[in-house]
């Protein structure tokens, strides 16, 4: 029972060695190693399995009483369905797609709110929503706008600056 204890405990310990190392060997190796521990022979699919095999090994020799080959048996089914979640549970993980960063292009078109009047070819402050966030930004106008107008953006100058007109309506 101690063996079986024993994997199961170095298949946590190698689990928490591949979260906080992850990547070292490959960079150790120069490179040689690129590709090698992804998929199935991935630390986190390895750790699984032996630590899977581990402890229902120990609960099987233990508990049931039944004997060192039932437990490796019965380890071992328990390790491969441990190691096979983990592998496609990664798989899914890394296939997550996210929305696509804001850019400054899509501030264009957007309606705001004018926070620091701005004088005629001069520059105020306007507050626009980009991907749900407010954002506060210097804007320039070819016409006087005062505070709290709405206002439509036209170009995006830079980063920090846009082009606006009031919207009439």
């Amino acid at each position: 029972m101690t063996w079986f204890l024993g994997l199961g405990i170095a298949g946590i310990v190698l689990l928490v060695l591949s979260l906080v190392f992850d990547g070292v060997l490959e960079g150790v190796f120069g490179g040689a190693l690129d590709g090698f521990f992804d998929g199935l022979l991935s630390l986190p699919v390895v750790a699984g399995f032996l630590s899977m095999f581990g402890f229902s090994g120990t609960i099987v020799l233990g508990g049931a009483g039944l004997g060192a080959g039932a437990a490796t048996g019965v380890g071992v089914a328990a390790g491969v369905v441990a190691g096979w979640l983990t592998w496609k549970f990664s798989r899914a993980l890394m296939r997550d797609q996210t929305d696509t960063t804001p850019r400054q292009e899509d501030l264009v078109g957007t309606a705001g709110s004018v926070v620091t009047a701005i004088p005629a070819d001069g520059y105020g402050e306007v507050l626009l929503r980009l991907a749900g966030h407010p954002v506060k930004l210097a804007a320039r106008s070819a016409v006087p706008v005062a505070r709290g107008a709405e206002v439509w953006v036209e170009a995006s100058l830079s980063s920090t600056s846009v082009a606006v007109r009031p919207v009439e309506r």
